[in-house]
């Protein structure tokens, strides 16, 4: 054990999530945020084993221990053997014992030192006369003094070698300092990596010093500095408050990711401790590791402007690879020219968290972040929007969550699928002019008896495209049907219920209908389905050779036209709403949230653009 560095070891507990692991011997479910099982190291019949987010610990027995101990307990495997499987399941390669991985160990606790001399200095002169600025510029930012000593704010001093000036007298060396990133070489010998700047220390997930990032007082340019790399520091793998953080989220407040420090010691000091911040760099595969070690459905709070909208699609087209069915992403967009230190300096905390509680899953975004400037006003540009939809669906390895994605995308491409017919102001110069006819009123038309055949072509179109089920349920079961058609609707539902992938027929256009209707369970039902099939006439998209976007398109028109159950459809939706409000982890309740808004999107925009 002694020749692996902590480093490595943190880093592969942090790679391997405990719950995962244990859970494939031991059977466990959740219990608030933590889970719960029988513990595999002494029999019991009533659970008492808890997997905590870094730990496991049994109240019968005592046993406890992180990962590497859990391995080398339930397999009886030594400690490197139990470290050398975790490292091939997480990927990494195993530190070799040598002089020079003892050197690099030794080199990193050093700068480890150096570092904490520097925090200590940089706070000692944001106290003095001198960082009186800094001091000022902080507090302006509405930072308390409990704030800025929590996180170890501090003042760098004008430079010219002031900070290796006072180091030196505990026998830091301008070497050492050059080593830990606080100075480089130049033509004149090392200088200062930092001057005039406010100072952020940058830990590890223990807290340990491993770098320092600074601002720039005035309008000097680059505004923010991050160290170098170094034995100690790397940035695609460190996250600023992370040691913060992983207490908060440990309690259970949510885990957020915004762009900067200040973001990140504004949102903690207003209640919300979960915050992290890459270090001037995309978040990158290990920020997302250890993101989603910490919690299954992290927030990304990027600014509103266009650069915040890139680093949310990359990070996005990122994910995508590590999405599964208990890893996910949710989004914070904040409104225009706002971050979630200006906002909450500019109306407080509450109108933070009320923003926090409308983020949205990434399902529920992803086609918006997808059509953003696509050109969808010609079949070519709309191709290759359908295109990418597939593509990116793809990317996710979950066959099965791919196949989710994939069908939520593709509904919300055909539920937009352009309105053909002319437009107002649309006639070009020349076109011929039309003549008046004389038109004949129309006798007036009987919303009860409309509706009633409304229903009619929504159940005749269902049954005729079947795999339309999934998508219409919620709505279909609002409707005032006749007799015969409420009936059916019920033995629909009893079709859902018992489970037909009709999923995997998206690709054909229909599915076998004498075979549909055999589900049917009473002879009559048989022959009132045949009767609304003889509907004469049937509307095109209500046909048996009609294509799946056809029928969809016609079913929701009709639906839209419906207006009570468009109503109730609202009212649905918003109760749905408040349950997802109150409740944004819970995969069943944010999918039919999502799953209803659509509908009523797709209902809305059938009323307001009927062909």
């Amino acid at each position: 054990m002694a020749s692996l560095s902590p480093a490595f070891l943190d880093e592969l507990r942090a790679r391997t999530p405990i719950a995962a692991l244990i859970g494939r011997s031991v059977r466990l479910t959740k219990s608030g945020r933590d889970s719960k099982g029988c513990c595999p190291f002494h029999g019991e019949k009533t659970p008492s084993f808890y997997v905590y987010d870094d730990h496991f610990h049994c109240f019968g027995c005592g046993e406890h221990g992180d990962v590497i101990s859990f391995v080398m307990k339930s397999t009886g495997a030594g400690f490197m053997e139990a470290v050398e499987t975790l490292a091939a399941e997480a990927g990494l390669e195993v530190p070799k014992a040598s002089a020079q991985a003892a050197e690099a160990e030794h080199k990193r606790a050093g700068i480890a030192e150096v570092l904490e001399a520097a925090a200590a200095q940089y706070q000692k002169w944001l106290l003095l006369p001198e960082g009186k600025p800094a001091l000022d510029y902080l507090r302006g930012r509405g930072l308390s003094d409990a704030t800025i000593t929590k996180f170890q704010l501090g003042w760098s001093g004008e430079g010219r070698g002031a900070l290796a000036s006072m180091l030196s007298r505990q026998g830091i060396k301008p070497e050492q300092l050059i080593e830990a990133g606080l100075m480089k070489t130049s033509d004149r010998g090392p200088v200062d990596m930092f001057f005039s700047r406010v100072m952020f220390p940058i830990t590890d997930r223990r807290g340990g010093k491993i770098s320092f990032g600074g601002r720039i007082l005035g309008d000097g340019q680059p505004k923010y500095v991050n160290g170098p790399e170094t034995p100690a520091f790397s940035k695609r793998r460190s996250l600023y408050g992370l040691n913060f953080a992983r207490e908060a989220v440990r309690k259970g407040e949510p885990l957020i990711i915004v762009e900067g420090y200040m973001d990140v010691i504004a949102l903690a000091q207003a209640g919300f401790g979960g915050a992290v911040a890459p270090l001037g760099t995309a978040l990158t595969e290990e920020h997302l590791e250890d993101i989603w070690h910490l919690s299954p459905a992290p927030v990304i709070c990027f600014d509103a402007d266009n650069a915040g909208r890139r680093a949310a699609m990359r990070t996005v087209e990122l994910a995508l690879s590590g999405l599964a069915p208990d890893r996910t992403l949710k989004f914070l967009r904040l409104p225009e020219k706002e971050d979630p230190d200006s906002l909450i300096r500019s109306q407080g905390p509450a109108a933070f968290k009320a923003q926090l509680a409308a983020a949205l899953p990434l399902s529920a975004i992803l086609f918006d972040m997808l059509a953003e400037g696509a050109l969808t006003d010609t079949p070519e540009g709309r191709a290759a929007l359908r295109g990418r939809l597939v593509e990116i669906s793809g990317k996710i390895p979950d066959k099965a969550l791919a196949g989710e994605y994939r069908a939520i995308l593709l509904d919300r491409f055909f539920a937009e699928r352009p309105r053909t017919g002319s437009k107002i102001g649309s006639k070009k110069f020349g076109s011929p002019v039309k003549t008046s006819l004389l038109r004949v009123p129309r006798p007036a038309i009987n919303p009860a008896t409309a509706d009633i055949e409304r229903g009619k072509i929504l159940t005749a179109i269902l049954l005729n495209h079947p795999q339309l089920l999934p998508d219409v349920e919620e709505a279909f079961a609002l409707i005032d049907l006749p007799a015969d058609c409420a009936r059916l609707r019920e033995a629909f539902s009893a079709y859902m219920a018992s489970g037909p992938d009709l999923k995997l027929h998206q690709s054909n256009e229909s599915l076998d209908l004498q075979g549909h209707l055999t589900h049917l369970p009473e002879n009559a039902l048989r022959i009132a389905a045949a009767r609304i099939l003889a509907m004469s006439p049937l509307p095109a998209g209500a046909a048996p050779g009609a294509t799946l976007a056809e029928a969809a398109d016609l079913w929701w028109e009709m639906f839209g036209l419906m207006r009570s159950s468009r109503l109730k459809l609202r009212d649905q939706r918003d109760e749905q709403r408040q349950r997802y409000m109150a409740a944004p982890d819970d995969p069943e309740t944010v999918q039919k949230f999502i799953k209803l808004n659509a509908a009523l999107s797709r209902a809305e925009r059938a009323e307001r653009d009927p062909d």
